[in-house]
């Protein structure tokens, strides 16, 4: 055997001993919901045509709800066409809050399209804003008739798919409207406001998030995986999708998806602002596959072709020499490139911050009762540390003994799986001036005279 091979039985063998992750609502469904994370290009063939081939294939039914668009007719016209072009037999459902109410309520309990929304095979959600979703089909909770037979149809094996508004609603529990990353993180979490209900088709043990790298949004999924008791999350980045069937998500698209398991993490009560400790990630690329029981991991057939990246292996080689600080961990795709970097480096572990670094940061306070698990005594964060000094949260990224992946340049680039990276997230106090100007010098190196300084 390999030593590739008997790393990966070694894997297996850990993760189905250590697995406590049981998406049990996952596991007992036959349906599929395919998580979409927003911007997807109509060009992006690899997921338009996978979301038709999983509901048949040509001349499948589709059903589409623009509910969440600004402009609901041009967004349903637009996806219908793209499914058309792949083969299916497509049709927009006209229910929206932009009609009136007395037109909505008939909307959501007329026959005929109560119908044609049973006899799919499939129904797709557009983007736009999630609680219009929710608000139309679930008002305060309460199930109309036509989720009803949106649920017939996934419940008969139909699939589910829907792209950034229409993939939030996809968890038990959604983001309403929590655009600001580090509000969340400094406590700003409350019920009907930045969360809500969200229509669970996958379950209720797994929480989904879309825009994921793009946004920076491992900082606000956390605190709430924290507070609302979940385990497991998949973040989705854009014009990347996961195809969840049972237990079992694969990736596709342009990019990845983000896993994160909080089965061994814990959090200190004692401080004063969110934070957790021994967060494991998984960053999975196209073509990979998880096992949300589990956490184990089946890598590309392109990465598999590959010699797997052990940092424990006596022959390890790893590329990258440096060991980068990352000041802005939550900006675009950062995160993702930190767990690269530190996997194929000699680096033990990787550091970086979330912090806003400017004038606001110095004068906001976030004083919410909302606040989630970690976040200290009374659950009130503060966007000021205890010395006036602004708020910020340090991300240490490091490897531990279960830490591997795989490369592969087949797709033009550099692309990483990364399996089990550790995760700490501490408050820390940020310098206010992060940095000051280097004053004039004279001739004779002093200062020049009149020369402007800041304090």
């Amino acid at each position: 055997m390999s030593r590739s091979s008997s790393r990966l039985v070694r894997l297996g063998r850990r993760a189905a001993v250590g697995a406590s992750l049981v998406v049990s609502s996952i596991a007992t469904q036959a349906q599929t919901a395919i998580v979409i994370g927003g911007a997807l290009k109509f060009d992006n063939d690899a997921v338009w045509q996978r979301i038709v081939d999983e509901a048949g294939g040509r001349q499948a039914r589709f059903v589409v709800f623009a509910t969440a668009a600004a402009n609901p007719e041009r967004s349903a016209a637009q996806i219908v066409d793209a499914l058309r072009q792949r083969g299916a037999d497509a049709q927009a459902i006209p229910v929206t809050p932009k009609l009136s109410p007395d037109a909505l309520q008939s909307a959501l309990r007329d026959p005929a399209l109560l119908a044609k929304v049973r006899g799919a095979r499939g129904i797709f959600f557009s983007g736009g804003a999630q609680e219009l979703i929710v608000d139309t089909l679930q008002p305060k909770g309460r199930p109309t008739p036509m989720l009803d037979a949106i649920w017939d149809v996934y419940r008969h094996g139909g699939v589910i798919a829907g792209t950034s508004a229409g993939a939030a609603i996809m968890s038990r529990v959604m983001f309403r409207d929590a655009q600001d990353v580090l509000q969340v993180m400094h406590g700003q979490l409350r019920d009907g406001v930045e969360i809500d209900r969200g229509l669970g088709f996958v379950g209720e043990d797994l929480f989904i998030d879309q825009h994921f790298l793009k946004r920076g949004r491992i900082g606000r999924m956390l605190p709430l995986m924290l507070a609302k008791g979940y385990r497991s999350g998949l973040g989705v980045e854009e014009n990347s999708a996961a195809v969840i069937t049972a237990h079992q998500a694969e990736v596709i698209g342009a990019r990845g998806a983000l896993f994160v398991d909080l089965r061994d993490a814990k959090t200190d009560a004692r401080l004063p602002a969110f934070n957790v400790e021994n967060a494991r990630l998984t960053y999975l690329e196209r073509g990979d596959r998880i096992d949300l029981r589990t956490g184990a991991v089946t890598a590309s057939a392109q990465k598999r072709g590959s010699s797997v990246l052990d940092p424990a292996a006596s022959d390890f080689k790893p590329y990258f020499k440096t060991e980068p600080f990352y000041p802005d961990i939550l900006g675009d795709n950062t995160i993702a490139q930190a767990m690269a970097q530190l996997l194929d480096s000699p680096a033990k572990e990787l550091r970086g911050l979330a912090a806003r670094l400017d004038a606001s940061t110095s004068t906001s306070t976030s004083t919410s009762a909302g606040a989630g698990a970690g976040a200290g005594a009374g659950a009130v964060a503060v966007a000021k540390a205890d010395r006036g000094e602004p708020l910020g949260f340090e991300f240490r990224l490091y490897k531990g003994p279960d830490t591997v992946g795989w490369f592969t340049g087949a797709f033009g680039g550099e692309d990483y799986t990364v399996v089990n990276v550790h995760l700490d997230v501490r408050p820390v106090r940020v310098a206010s001036p992060l940095y000051r100007a280097l004053p004039a010098a004279t001739t004779d190196g002093a200062p020049a005279v009149g020369a402007t300084t800041r304090p």
